[in-house]
């Protein structure tokens, strides 16, 4: 049986390829070279990742000492640029790549913040920032507003992945077997969410249309 450190390796570079593939697509769709390509595939694999690491004081973070992923981030821009018709075949390729990053890197965050000691509620927070981390920084550098604070339960589904090896370790349920209910249930709930428009309920009235709707008549000219 695969060891659990070699388990959530597969699984932190799993996830860093599919979601470098789906930065690249951004990438190509807003036309950038081949050199912004790489680096939005680049940055959209490998910072959540960073960020959990820097959190949990695994320093230097696994993205900047190994350089499978650094690999595997070039690989996938490379193959994202130079095949894109082939990517973009793909239903909804962006949003589907995201959501089996995400299910990679909930299950795999949760399990590295569980091997340095977390409590079971800061380990499922973690894999949940682990799985956003990387598309909220790919939509601010691509001008867009985050996924996560806006649509398709993106928090939300990256939180049950990764409560789900929480659990599977409370109860001591192998990781495997964990780690697969919980990538299943992350990616299973983030397609159904694309697919039917599941969200959380949005704010309809912004901050200015609320004033003038409170604003006293006789505040009006004569």
């Amino acid at each position: 049986m695969m060891p659990i450190e070699l388990f959530t390796r597969v699984l932190d570079l799993g996830g860093t390829f599919v979601f470098a593939l789906s930065g690249a697509v951004v990438g190509v769709n807003r036309r950038l070279d081949f050199f912004g390509v790489l680096v939005l595939s680049f940055v959209t694999g490998n910072f959540g990742g960073i960020a959990r690491d820097l959190l949990i004081g695994d320093v230097p973070p696994a993205a900047l000492r190994d350089g499978l992923y650094l690999l595997a981030s070039v690989l996938a821009g490379t193959i994202t640029f130079f095949w894109y018709s082939g990517v973009d075949r793909l239903r909804s390729p962006v949003l589907l790549l995201d959501a089996a990053g995400l299910s990679f890197f909930a299950v795999a965050g949760a399990q590295k913040a569980i091997e340095f000691g977390l409590s079971p509620i800061m380990a499922a927070l973690l894999g949940m920032l682990t799985g956003i981390g990387g598309g909220m920084t790919r939509d601010v550098l691509a001008g867009d507003v985050p996924h996560v604070l806006r649509s398709d339960l993106y928090a939300i589904v990256a939180l049950a992945g990764a409560s789900m090896v929480v659990i599977g370790d409370v109860t001591g349920i192998p990781y495997g077997f964990s780690a697969l209910a919980g990538g299943a249930l992350c990616f299973g709930l983030r397609f159904m969410a694309i697919r039917h428009g599941w969200s959380l309920p949005v704010a309809h009235l912004s901050a200015q249309q609320r004033a003038k709707s409170l604003r006293p008549d006789d505040e009006e000219p004569d």
